[in-house]
């Protein structure tokens, strides 16, 4: 108390005072006796400090549970052990009581929970509010992981799900046909749900079902069933009428009952995704496509289901047979157009990549189906011409830096990047494309680039062994200045192969199977030594010759474009010393001449000038109704040639026409099992002959016996290769004795030594099971 009483000695005196009479009180004294209030804050602060840590050392002295305190006590008011917190809220409702009781009646009716509850683990935990840690820590025991393996309430659902049967479904089937109803067509749905979660292995949502399916024969009737008659009555159910404009596609949304039906008719569209994914026998994988196609107004109110529906019917489209392409592009076009703003964009994208990803292979099997994929690509692509340019100018792009990377770099990868089917079948695409759009003043700048990258690409690696990749250019090029009348010139790139290759030279190597120039890219160096190449190469010389001028037979300026070619073909006749070669072109040339004379002979009747456009287009216009020479000879051949494309195409060679003697040879084991057994009857039925006029014994003798017999065949082979080169003067001889081994099988009781010395000296296969006799 010394800095109280630093202050006034008089502080410190009245301080030791009030100490000293504390410290003679006893406990029952000090707790019977009353403290005045009135002293100053100093010393009430003081006595009741000193007070209350006497009264917790008693308390400590009785109890014994708790330890001495190693700090000092603080100070003031904050030595009162505060109330729980429950314990003030009952305390709160208790005077409530006393001051609002008719409050208090409300929650005593309203809310007893207010005022019914336990303090006692709030109280206990505010006096121990910090957590002590265990002695030892328990280890969890086999019964309590037993009983977190056992199943989740969801697994107990599962196992009170309705299994669906096939009368089931017969009845679900009447039910349609009569009314189909709201809660009809709710578990209709749920059962549909539940038949394909079986084909992903289980319902994706995680959400239980009502139903489930089990057996295959419910399965295939329920889906069956879905796919038939469900649409219809659905149809039925919404009240939809088709409009007037029947371009316009009528929404189901429109119906006032759609609400009612919109989360069924969404479940059931998943499922229909769903199933379609888990598909692989195309005869399902098409009638699925066929519903889906009816249901495609469903799908158009439910954009995430478009999404999902738009990538699985890409995949058909570009990986399915020929049926499921075909109805995959249906839905694929038919969601395109009504929502064009929406999908267009991302549906060229997709089944672009989808196309380059599936042409990376040509075979003559696969060749349609890539031609299937370019034609309706392009019919895609003519939806939105400013769409379509996007994409065309950056595809082009694409390529054009994969030839300019090629043309710098002059690697091995870079040319591989360039000459390969993708490469090649892309550049189709486009030209494909124009081609069919045209005319088109959006898309005609494309034209220039894209045959300046198709150019490029004939020019990257000019040599013989790429043929066949030039050619495939060379079409595409004369298709894009067929289709867009544009000038390109094509007839260098084929003058060209005239003169590299030197068609006098012999094969080094003569070849039966013609080459499909169709399906190559490459010829190996063993091709190059082949006559099938430049019998090949003849021929498509000649084909891509006669198209490209037939594309341009009516222009006016057709006698000029042809006079270099002539040339070219009359120099190639002069050198060329194969007869079937000199035919071929000679064929050619005499065509480009006479259909020069032709036109040659209608521009001196003309009575315009060069300058005149419109009147050399009408020109034109009229020559190309009426056809020239070359236009006729043209369609008639182009018949005869697709014939023959037809039968290349389904793996069908040309030898198939010539009709080569075939010879028929009969199997050695078939010829040496049939003698064995003539001559095991013969002797069989001979075996009670007498060993002096058989002169020979069945096989049936011991090892050793065998083994010597074999020696002696082998030295005999000589002799018996002599006595077999006598063997036809013996028989004129022995004509009348001789007998045949049909003619033994019906006489086989009597045999000369004759006939048997001539049996010896037959086949190997005929002594091998006979042994000679000592007598012999």
């Amino acid at each position: 108390m010394c800095s109280l009483g630093s202050s006034s000695s008089s502080s410190s005196s009245m301080a030791a005072s009030s100490k000293r009479k504390l410290s003679k009180l006893g406990v029952d004294e000090f707790l019977t006796s009353t403290f005045d209030s009135d002293t100053n804050g100093g010393s009430e602060g003081d006595d009741s400090s000193a007070e209350d840590t006497k009264k917790s050392s008693k308390q400590e002295g009785k109890t014994g549970k708790r330890k001495k305190a190693s700090e000092p006590k603080v100070q003031g008011k904050k030595d009162e052990k505060p109330k729980g917190a429950a314990k003030e809220h009952k305390e709160q409702l208790s005077r409530l009581k006393e001051k609002d009781p008719e409050f208090f009646q409300f929650l005593e009716k309203n809310d007893q929970k207010l005022l019914n509850f336990d303090d006692t683990d709030s109280s206990e935990d505010e006096e121990n509010p910090v957590h002590t840690l265990p002695a030892e820590l328990e280890l969890a025991s086999d019964d309590e992981e037993d009983e977190e393996q056992q199943p989740t309430p969801k697994s107990k659902k599962t196992k009170d799900l309705i299994a669906v049967t096939v009368r089931m479904v017969d009845q679900w089937k009447t039910e349609v046909e009569d009314k189909l109803t709201f809660k009809l067509f709710h578990d209709i749905a749920l059962a549909f749900k539940a038949a394909v979660s079986t084909t992903r292995g289980g319902d994706e949502s995680g959400e239980p079902g009502k139903y489930k399916v089990e057996d295959p024969l419910v399965f295939n009737s329920l889906v069956s069933f879905c796919i038939r008659d469900l649409f219809l009555a659905l149809q039925k159910l919404l009240q939809l009428k088709p409009g007037r404009d029947r371009n316009k596609l009528l929404l189901p949304s429109s119906s006032h009952r759609w609400p009612k039906v919109r989360p069924d008719i969404n479940t059931y569209l998943t499922g229909l995704v769903q199933l379609l994914a888990g598909l692989t026998e195309t005869s399902v994988v098409s009638a699925v496509l066929r519903h889906v196609l009816h249901l495609i107004p469903y799908y158009l109110c439910f954009p995430k289901h478009s999404r999902l529906l738009l990538k699985q019917a890409i995949n058909q489209w570009s990986t399915g047979e020929e049926t499921v392409r075909v109805l995959a592009f249906l839905i694929l076009n038919k969601i395109c157009r009504h929502k064009q703003d929406v999908y267009l964009n991302l549906v060229l994208k997709q089944m672009y990549v989808a196309y380059v990803k599936n042409c990376k292979f040509t075979s003559p099997n696969v060749l349609p189906l890539i031609n299937f994929m370019q034609r309706t690509l392009t019919e895609m692509y003519a939806l939105d011409n400013q769409v379509t340019y996007q994409h065309a100018f950056i595809y082009i792009r694409q390529l054009a830096i994969h030839l300019r990377n090629a043309m710098t770099m002059k690697k091995k990868e870079t040319y591989q990047s360039v000459y390969n089917w993708q490469f090649v079948h892309c550049l189709y695409l486009w030209c494909r494309m124009l081609s069919t759009i045209y005319p088109s003043e959006v898309l005609a700048p494309l034209i220039y680039p894209l045959s300046q990258v198709i150019i490029g690409c004939i020019k990257l690696v000019p040599t013989a062994r790429y043929y066949p990749l030039r050619l495939h250019c060379v079409r595409a090029l004369t298709l894009l200045s067929d289709s867009t009348k544009t000038f390109i010139p094509v007839t260098p790139f084929l003058l060209e192969i005239f003169q590299q290759v030197d068609f006098n030279k012999k094969p080094g190597r003569m070849s039966v199977r013609p080459i499909n120039f169709a399906v190559i890219l490459k010829l190996s160096n063993a091709n190059l030594q082949e006559k099938a190449f430049r019998d090949g190469l003849i021929e498509q010389l000649y084909d891509l010759t006669l198209e490209y001028f037939h594309t341009q037979a009516h222009t006016i300026g057709f006698p000029e474009l042809a006079l270099p070619v002539v040339v070219q073909l009359k120099a190639f006749i002069k050198e060329c010393k194969v007869a079937n070669y000199c035919k071929q072109i000679r064929q050619l040339m005499e065509k480009l001449q006479e259909n020069s004379t032709y036109l040659t002979n209608r521009r001196q009747a003309a009575t315009f000038g060069v300058a005149d456009k419109e009147a050399v287009a009408l020109w034109e216009k009229v020559l190309k109704e009426e056809g020239t020479p070359l236009h006729k000879y043209y369609s008639s051949w182009k018949k005869l040639r697709e014939k023959e494309l037809t039968l290349e195409i389904t793996g069908k060679e040309r030898l198939e026409e010539l009709n080569f003697p075939e010879i028929k040879r009969r199997k050695v084991q078939e010829s040496k099992e049939k003698d064995k057994k003539e001559f095991r009857d013969l002797f069989e039925s001979d075996s009670g002959s007498d060993d002096e006029s058989s002169g020979l014994k069945s096989k049936g003798g011991s090892k050793k016996d065998n083994d010597n017999f074999l020696d002696d065949l082998s030295d005999m082979s000589g002799a018996d290769e002599e006595e077999d080169d006598m063997l036809p003067c013996e028989d004129e001889s022995d004509d009348e004795d001789r007998v045949s081994p049909k003619a033994s099988r019906a006489a086989p009781k009597k045999m000369s030594q004759a006939d048997l010395k001539v049996l010896t000296e037959g086949d190997e296969d005929v002594v091998e099971d006979l042994e000679f006799s000592d007598e012999d």
